[in-house]
């Protein structure tokens, strides 16, 4: 991959500055249907994907570090800046940013078409009133790591394009299929229509996560609940069965995106040993 040498970056208009800035705000990024992009992995997988990335901005004094990124945007024909430290501290979620933040375009999907691949998705994890940016992030991750189909965030989970959500998730955003805002009945439904059985995790369940190894290989919908209360006693009636991760040592309970890798796992990995 070339890089140019010396590296010569543009300086972008106070217009340009003004409109990135503006997406720390979350009614901005809801009318322009963009968001921000920030660290140097995140930046990587966007650029990878055509037509996410409209413009990528490096501070100067770490434009030499990110001189393979630089020529990503390049191959991409992706616009890319040179910015003071101040100015890209503005764009920045984080006290002390990496260096280098993208302007990206909405990557979410409609519910129908997120749960119609072929072949049919054989595991989705549904985020229900997931509030904790950070968690929802890292469930996206683990849902990435753990070779998910696809993720279903609620209409009441936090917005997909927080900045601490798409940083929590370091890239994992790009990589599957995303549906937001979606009614967690009619989000179930669609699991189910779509050939997937329905399990929600409940720390009081009677049913823990041992109990179900002859039904992990089937094809899984797992629904994770809000991060202080769980899931309402309506929302699991939903499920086809209530699940409990076993806890042998004295936590009294685990993390919501501790909890959804442990199934997300459980899963995958009985799906594999299937096949």
């Amino acid at each position: 991959m070339s890089v140019p040498t010396p590296l010569e970056l543009p300086e972008p208009s106070h217009k340009l500055l003004r409109a990135a800035r503006a997406l720390q705000r979350h009614a901005e990024r809801k009318d322009t249907q963009k968001f921000l992009i920030e660290g140097r992995q995140a930046v990587r997988e966007a650029l990878a994907n055509p037509g996410v990335v409209d413009a990528v901005f490096f501070r100067w004094s770490a434009a030499h570090d990110n001189a393979d990124l630089v020529a990503l945007a390049q191959e991409a024909g992706v616009d890319y800046y040179g910015v003071s430290e101040q100015n890209l501290g503005t764009m920045a979620d984080t006290v002390t940013p990496q260096g280098v933040i993208a302007v990206g375009n909405r990557i979410d999907l409609p519910l129908a078409e997120v749960l119609a691949g072929d072949p049919p998705p054989r595991l989705v994890v549904v985020c229900a009133q997931v509030r904790d940016p950070g968690n929802a992030g890292t469930v996206i991750r683990c849902a990435d790591a753990f070779g998910a189909d696809a993720v279903i965030l609620s209409s009441d989970s936090v917005e997909l394009y927080n900045p601490k959500v798409v940083r929590a998730s370091v890239g994992s955003i790009f990589h599957l299929p995303i549906a937001v805002g979606a009614d967690l009945e009619t989000a179930i439904s669609a699991c189910r229509d779509a050939g997937m059985q329905v399990f929600a995790t409940d720390g009081s369940s009677d049913t823990d996560l041992n109990h179900l190894a002859a039904d992990l290989s089937r094809p899984t919908a797992w629904v994770m609940g809000n991060e202080s209360w769980g899931l309402p006693v309506e929302h699991l009636a939903l499920a086809d069965h209530t699940v409990a991760v076993p806890i042998y040592g004295k936590a009294e309970s685990l993390n919501l995106a501790t909890a959804a890798a442990v199934c997300l796992y459980a899963s995958a990995t009985a799906q594999r040993e299937s096949n």
